[in-house]
């Protein structure tokens, strides 16, 4: 009897070991944790906060029309803060997938152990009563002597205490099957809340896109009610192009020197055409002003035919030295290729580069739109040869 209890000690130990092991097994590991989800949700929550600002400026601006261009910059900073928001708002849902998909995979492999090591405690069950129907108190009172007594009943208490063990941890594997499956359906709830915030979203960047073309399009009916603000947008794009020069000739002679050079003059030509799209709306050259307001030349090629998403292009290989927005072009990048030769991209919605970097032909330089002066989404594509805008039309056919 006595070598029988210890036989079965030794047993109830060894699943104690495996059960435990199991239980250690299942501490989650997620490749996307909750805390990455929160972390969008508290960026989520700043973007909202800058566009309440925004909005309240609008609100005031609104009843002063002579301010139309100040009031069409924050249109154009609203909708760039809502694209935000939607980027944001689709990451979230992109990593609620992962960590559903993932929740999903370690609820089985729980539940598939849990099973697994219940099955393997009944086992253990039905072997102790296969070998004898003696139990805990039978064990003790076929002690020969107080000493085996006492050997006896602590062999009796591993037992039992292994067998507590078990039960234990059972219990801890059926908890924890439980906290995943509530997570699981938390995450699903908050998926479908993710879901909503973006359709509505995405209308109301739809909206205020709307507003601003609006905005311009009331600008150029008005005529000569806004004549000085014209004034003003032409003399903006003069300061742009005189800066764009200077900053071109810098350039060339910082990397001039650093290369112990004089500058020499870029190789014109060698331009490919900045987006998938070869619709020209406007072309180079002399057109009726927008709003009937005399006349004035066109100084670069309205290319349409693009929405909100398409990817604009370097036309050349080049460094970038202008990257910001500005009440006629709205956003735009400008790369310089050598000493007065440039290359200028407008009205995108969004600009992906910064001043300084050095960018290859064909490389993303940002996204189509209708900021600043447009009433539509298309690219305004400006190429400066020798220090003077030429007509783009001459390389791209």
């Amino acid at each position: 009897m006595k070598q029988y209890a210890k036989r079965l000690a030794s047993l109830l130990m060894a699943v104690v070991c495996a059960v435990s092991l199991s239980v250690t097994a299942l501490t989650p590991a997620y490749a996307v944790s909750k805390a990455d989800i929160d972390a969008l949700k508290k960026d989520q929550a700043s973007l909202d906060q800058k566009k309440k600002n925004l909005q309240s400026k609008l609100k005031e601006l609104s009843k002063d029309r002579s301010r139309i261009l100040e009031q069409r910059k924050l249109l154009d900073n609203q909708a760039s803060l809502t694209a935000q928001e939607i980027t944001n708002v689709e990451k979230q849902i992109s990593q609620y997938a992962a960590l559903i998909a993932q929740s999903l995979a370690e609820l089985a492999e729980a539940e598939a152990k849990e099973e697994a090591q219940y099955e393997l405690f009944c086992k253990r069950v039905r072997a102790m009563e296969k070998e004898s129907r003696l139990d805990y108190w039978s064990v003790l009172f076929h002690a020969s002597s107080f000493s085996d007594l006492l050997s006896r009943m602590d062999d009796v208490n591993d037992i039992m205490n292994a067998d507590q063990r078990i039960i234990d941890d059972l219990k801890a594997m059926q908890a924890d099957i439980t906290a995943r499956k509530e997570a699981l359906e938390s995450n699903k709830k908050e998926s479908e809340a993710a879901k909503a915030t973006l359709v509505s979203k995405k209308k109301s960047l739809d909206d205020q896109r709307a507003e601003a073309v609006a905005l311009m399009k009331s600008l150029d009916s008005s005529k000569a009610e806004y004549q000085a603000v014209y004034d003003e947008l032409e003399a903006e794009e003069e300061r742009v192009q005189k800066r764009i020069v200077a900053l071109s000739k810098k350039l060339a002679e910082e990397q001039a020197a650093k290369n112990g050079n004089k500058p020499s003059n870029a190789a014109l030509g060698g331009y490919i055409w900045p987006v998938s799209s070869h619709h020209v709306s406007s072309p180079y050259g002399k057109r009726p002003s927008p709003g009937g307001i005399g006349s004035r030349f066109h100084k670069g090629m309205d290319i349409g035919r693009v929405g909100y998403t398409t990817e604009v292009h370097a036309a050349k290989a080049g460094t970038v030295i202008v990257s910001q927005y500005s009440s006629s072009y709205g956003n735009y990048v400008v790369v310089a290729h050598g000493s007065g030769n440039t290359t200028l991209y407008a009205h995108m919605s969004s600009r992906k580069v910064e001043v300084g970097k050095a960018v290859k032909q064909g490389d993303v330089l940002g996204i189509t739109g209708s900021t600043g002066r447009s009433t539509g989404p298309h690219l305004h594509f400006e190429i400066t040869e020798n220090g003077e805008r030429i007509n783009p039309a001459k390389y791209l056919k």
